[in-house]
């Protein structure tokens, strides 16, 4: 793709997150998008809010779980950057309606790095020797994308669906909770609306970690000692709006809950 598609791309996502607007999508206007094409597009939508005054603070996997994956009609992982003001405290309000367009609630675990990971060849015992600790996580995801109409393509290029995320209290050493097994519960204004276990995610959110330092290290981007990495949905995407309360409970880990304006 030409170097000017991809920055015209770039540039036309980043003024929809801006404006709270969607577009149409990028796989069906330049049919021959090839995902390193999205990625360079997904770059220039980061720089963009980088010089606005954005700090990158962390990178996330999505499109993880089969529920998701069939939801969106894209069946492998996506990635993206996490930036400062994406981030929310446990218990503080979330102004979507003034900050997201068509936004999704999942429950999942972050990773909290002590060490950097630069694939290729992470594996697991890398990834959890280089992990501070894990902790429940809301990430509100959203698309800049018409409907959600999105191929592999137009949600990396999309910064992977990026949006908010808030991360809960407590936080526990990965090596004293089976991450593959461990139990969520995700409930919406008092129910019970999904359940889900760590395996959802690539049979394990530690998979998630390996496969996203594996996949970003191909380009030369690590993951960085400090940053929050998200590791992706244990249980399907929920539709959220101003008035909402969300909490997800995470066996061996702790809760996180988010109030949405």
């Amino acid at each position: 793709m030409d170097k000017n598609i991809i920055e015209r791309c770039g540039d036309e996502l980043y003024n929809a997150l801006q404006h709270r607007e969607t577009i149409a999508p990028i796989t069906e206007r330049y049919t021959d998008i090839t995902l390193e094409d999205a990625y360079h597009i997904s770059l220039r939508m980061v720089e963009n809010r980088v010089n606005a005054g954005a700090k990158i603070i962390g990178k996330k996997i999505g499109v993880t779980s089969k529920a998701v994956q069939t939801m969106l009609n894209v069946h492998q992982p996506d990635f993206g950057y996490l930036t400062d003001d994406m981030a929310f405290s446990q218990g503080e309000e979330m102004p979507i309606s003034e900050r997201l367009i068509q936004p999704k609630a999942e429950g999942e675990i972050a990773f909290i790095l002590k060490k950097d990971l630069l694939g290729p060849g992470i594996t697991n015992a890398d990834v959890l020797a280089a992990t501070e600790c894990v902790m429940p996580c809301f990430e509100i995801v959203d698309s800049r994308i018409q409907d959600w109409k999105i191929k592999i393509q137009d949600t990396i290029a999309d910064n992977a669906s990026c949006g908010l995320f808030v991360l809960g209290d407590n936080a526990v050493s990965p090596r004293k909770v089976d991450l593959s097994t461990c139990g969520m519960v995700v409930e919406k204004n008092g129910q019970i609306i999904s359940t889900g276990a760590g395996a959802a995610a690539l049979g394990s959110p530690v998979n998630c970690v390996a496969w996203l330092a594996n996949t970003l290290g191909e380009f030369g981007i690590p993951l960085k000692a400090g940053e929050v990495i998200l590791s992706g949905s244990l249980v399907p995407l929920e539709s959220v709006q101003a008035g909402d309360f969300m909490s997800v409970s995470i066996g061996g880990i702790g809760s996180a809950s988010v109030r949405f304006t």
